[in-house]
This record gives structure tokens, C-alpha cells and sequence, in this order.
């Protein structure tokens, strides 16, 4: 990795920051009304050993519930990619628990399975995340070119080496599009839960205290912590894909 692509994200960061900085201070904001970048220090070093816990049970289910979505939602792309039919039934289904707001179902998810605060938090997550998944992988496999696959039937070649060596190269940079999509997707259904559920845990609960409490500091110093997770588990997606899939990128001329 050059030290442009690294300076580059930092440089906007910075600037970001500086601007914030400079608005709170233009518009003359208290800390009480609109916390600055300067607060945030101050929060992390009185809130050190919060962040360090609720930010672990966050990240883990966040980690699991988009796992479950990954397995679950390369699952149905691969029946819908496959089969027409299974398309044709399954995607108004999708489409139409998708268009329902997450924010609803959770207090719903929340009294169905009361004290389950994990399992409750992970299927959030699960369920908010893996609708990109089960859609990218479903129309990477249904626009694979026919000829290919004649061709390799001819040969003899069965269902299972046609998909290996056909199918799944050519979706994998479709899959990770989305997957790309779903990490952002899975933090605000892990926050939702967190924030809703009387026992909730993890840095939704620890907004909630610091909206309970008037703190704004805390409660931008928790929105900061989230983006710094959600850009971790970015770049690490984005890893995976250079690993797996760094044939299909194309560099700007």
C-alpha cells in the first residue's frame, strides 16, 4: 500500500475534524448543545475502560450477525441465482422485508425473546444485513454468460466444477460490493438493539446513558468509536477482497 492511499483517508479526517471544530466555535455551541472534536478527548480518557468493554460486545455481534448473513444470504442469492422459480417466488418476499423498517421489528425481536439480549442483538444485525448479500450473489449468478457454461458442459464438466470455476469467480466481485454495504447495515442493527433493549449492552447502551444524562460529549465520543469500528471492519472486507477478488480491480487511468 503506497503512502498516498494511506495520507490521503487521513488528510480528510483532519480536515473534517478542523471544520467541525470550526463550526462549534463559529456558532459559539456549549458542550451541553453541540460537542466539538476538542470534548472527545476528555470523554475517551474519563470513559476508557466503557468504551474498551461495550465496544467489544458490540463489534463481536456485529461480526456474528454478519456472518449468519453472509452464510444465510449466499445460501438464498445461490437458489434464486439458480433456479428462476425460486426467484421469481422468493425476491417479492425479500424485497417486501426489507422495505420494512428495522426500527419497528426491533421492540418486536425485543419482548419475543425478553433477556436474550445477544441473541436478540445478533439477529438484528443479521436480519438488517443480509438482504445486499442475498441480492448481489443472486445476480451474479443468474447474468452468468451461457456460453461459458455450455461449453464446460460439453466437456463433461459437472453442476459443482461449473459453478467453481464459472460461477463463483464471477460473483465474487459482486458479493463483496455488498458485503461492503452490509458491514455499515449490521453496526446500525446492532445500535438499534442496543439502544432499544431495557438491557441493552455495547456502545448503543452507552449512548442511551449519555443521552439520559445530558452528556453530549460521551454521546459523540460514542458515534466517533462506531465510525472508527465500521471503517475497521471496512478495510478489513476490503483486505479480503484484494485477497480473493483483487483480479477484478480495475486501476483509474
Amino acid at each position: 500500500m503506497s503512502w498516498r492511499k494511506i495520507a490521503t483517508p487521513l488528510i480528510a479526517i483532519l480536515v473534517f475534524l478542523a471544520l467541525w471544530e470550526a463550526l462549534v466555535w463559529a456558532m459559539g455551541w456549549p458542550n451541553y448543545r453541540m460537542a466539538s472534536p476538542s470534548d472527545l478527548g476528555p470523554a475517551y480518557t474519563k470513559y476508557w475502560e466503557l468504551f474498551l468493554v461495550n465496544g467489544w460486545q458490540t463489534l463481536w455481534r456485529t461480526v456474528v450477525g454478519l456472518l449468519l448473513a453472509v452464510i444465510v444470504g449466499t445460501g438464498i442469492g445461490m437458489v434464486m441465482g439458480f433456479s428462476r422459480t425460486m426467484r421469481d417466488a422468493l425476491y417479492p418476499l425479500l424485497v417486501g422485508f426489507n422495505a420494512i423498517p428495522k426500527a419497528t421489528v426491533v421492540p418486536i425481536v425485543a419482548l419475543m425473546f425478553v433477556g436474550a439480549h445477544d441473541f436478540n442483538t445478533v439477529l438484528i444485525a443479521f436480519m438488517i444485513s443480509f438482504f445486499p448479500i442475498a441480492v448481489s450473489v443472486s445476480i451474479g449468478l443468474s447474468t452468468l454468460e451461457p456460453e461459458y457454461r455450455d461449453i464446460l458442459r460439453s466437456l463433461g464438466a459437472s453442476q459443482s466444477t461449473v459453478f467453481w470455476k464459472i460461477a463463483l469467480p464471477k460473483t465474487l466481485p459482486e458479493f463483496f460490493g455488498a458485503l461492503k454495504v452490509a458491514v455499515t447495515l449490521a453496526f446500525i442493527g446492532t445500535n438499534l438493539m442496543e439502544i432499544v433493549s431495557p438491557h441493552g449492552r455495547g456502545l448503543g447502551a452507552l449512548f442511551d446513558s449519555g443521552k439520559t444524562n445530558s452528556d453530549y460529549p460521551l454521546m459523540f465520543a460514542v458515534l466517533i468509536a462506531l465510525a472508527v469500528l465500521g471503517i475497521v471492519l471496512y478495510y478489513v472486507v476490503v483486505a479480503l477482497e484484494k485477497i480473493f477478488a483483487g483480479w477484478a480491480e480495475r486501476q483509474p487511468h
